[in-house]
């Protein structure tokens, strides 16, 4: 391909090397802090702050050479703070709850394994583009799975049970006096746990068609002390077994299955009557204008990556990609015999429906 030099904009050719750097330095920065965090250097620091390379590298038992050249790369890009007269480095509170801060909200370590999985994971998502057959989730890096549940642990602990349930008609007041609830799609058992926890008179049933995931979570509400109700099942979205459920959940999932009305028409029949489903997904327009954005930017790579690929590799593949919107979404839902479906409540990346009979 030739391109006249012609043709060229000075500025606008600038402006879009100037991304791309930045593009070039965050993707450096985001390897940097994933050994940072698999080397505990960031809590290391945050708690010797502020520290030479050789103190950094003498509690932490690593090369100091290594170190050394580590916390310039961090440095650099503003992760951490370098003193220039005490040759040492430091880290300050905004930087500690984003780099090392297990288990906040604003703690940002989940996230980045989830993409360092989308790497490893390149040459497989190349091919799915070649053969335009589908990836599985369980064929995926295990750092996707752990990723994952490291990032949305957080953001469903801070509005699971204070905001989406007490948004939804009626239904913290059933689980409080004992409801039958079944998460679809759980994972590692995150949303399941919380709800237990939350709702002690509530059985929780936790179903995912990924194995490890399940044992996972069966370990996790042992240790959390829920496994008397809580019930985990290796079971697809379209099978799992029960009715009569006073709720139905999905987290961050319906836009990866194959058959997302399918699903939805599932889970319709195993309502208890005046029982609801609570669809929670990314936030997203209806229009790819209207996601055109960093967040969307984001979104859209993961789907490109993982969702739409793991959808493509089940049974009818109907692919919704994580930006599908709320018009999409509610037509999925329609679809699979659902009547009323509202928006219940919202935050900056998710958005919660709740749909009844």
């Amino acid at each position: 391909m030739t391109i006249q030099a012609k043709n060229i904009d000075p500025e606008k050719l600038e402006a879009l090397q100037g991304k791309v750097l930045n593009d070039v330095s965050g993707a450096m920065g985001l390897i940097m802090a994933y050994m940072g965090d698999r080397l505990d250097l960031y809590s290391a620091l945050a708690e010797a702050s502020p520290a030479t390379s050789q103190e950094l590298a003498a509690n932490t038992g690593l090369d100091e050479r290594y170190v050394r050249e580590w916390l310039a790369s961090n440095a650099a890009a503003g992760y951490i703070d370098y003193d220039v007269a005490a040759k040492k480095f430091s880290m300050t509170p905004e930087q500690a709850l984003i780099f090392s801060a297990e288990g906040d909200p604003n703690c940002m370590q989940g996230f980045f394994q989830a993409v360092v999985s989308a790497y490893l994971d390149e040459p497989k998502a190349t091919n799915a583009f070649r053969s335009g057959k589908g990836l599985p989730w369980g064929d995926h890096s295990t750092c996707l799975f752990s990723g994952t549940e490291r990032f949305f642990r957080p953001m469903y602990a801070a509005n699971l049970v204070d905001a989406w349930i007490p948004a939804l008609d009626g239904v913290r007041e059933k689980m409080e006096a004992g409801a039958k609830v079944a998460d679809v799609g759980c994972g590692h058992g995150s949303s399941t746990i919380l709800m237990a926890q939350a709702f002690p008179n509530s059985t929780i049933h936790g179903y995912d068609f990924h194995e490890p995931s399940i044992e996972q979570a069966r370990a996790r509400a042992r240790d959390a002390g829920v496994a008397s109700n809580t019930i985990f099942e290796v079971v697809t979205a379209k099978e799992f077994p029960g009715k009569n459920y006073d709720l139905v959940t999905i987290f961050d999932a319906l836009h990866d299955m194959g058959d997302p009305v399918g699903a939805s028409a599932h889970i319709l029949q195993c309502l208890a009557p005046g029982g609801t489903f609570m669809l929670v997904e990314p936030m997203a327009g209806d229009s790819l204008q209207e996601n055109l954005h960093p967040l969307g930017q984001i979104f859209y790579a993961f789907s490109t990556m993982v969702c739409t690929m793991a959808s493509k590799s089940q049974e009818v593949g109907l692919a919704l990609g994580a930006q599908a919107g709320e018009k999409r979404l509610t037509d999925v839902l329609k679809e699979g015999g659902f009547t009323r479906v509202r928006r219940a409540t919202e935050t900056p990346t998710n958005i919660v429906l709740e749909a009844r009979p």
